[in-house]
């Protein structure tokens, strides 16, 4: 199994970003996708996930109103859209694939991990 994530980049406080992570090689009917990050010097941190079969997502606290994960289920594709960034938003973003159908927090939770992109948040 293989993650490519995509859509980093730098953008002004305010303004919007949009992430996509495609999955590919031997995929799994469910399975949960979640979005990290992690910034310079701090652990790596859930912010985002789906239960790709169910639909059900979870949101980190300081990105709930300005970030939305979903899924493209035909294409093996699951976009993390992220508006009103802020500079704290700043860190390289992971996307993380699980082997069963519901999101965890914890990142040894997670089987398949991608590339990482960057998302600077300048003020």
């Amino acid at each position: 199994v293989q993650l490519q994530a995509s859509g980093g980049g730098l953008v002004q406080a305010g303004g919007s970003l949009s992430l996509s992570c495609a999955v590919s090689g031997r995929t799994f009917s469910n399975y949960a996708l979640g979005w990290f990050r992690q910034a310079p010097g701090k652990e790596r941190d859930l912010v985002a996930a789906i239960s790709r079969s169910v639909g059900i997502t979870y949101y980190a606290e300081d990105v709930k109103g300005r970030f939305t994960i979903s899924g493209d289920n035909a294409k093996n594709t699951v976009h993390l859209q992220m508006n009103s960034l802020k500079p704290e938003d700043t860190a390289i973003y992971y996307c993380a694939a699980r082997r069963r159908e519901y999101w965890r927090l914890s990142e040894g939770e997670y089987d398949y991990w991608g590339q990482g992109t960057q998302v600077t948040v300048s003020s």
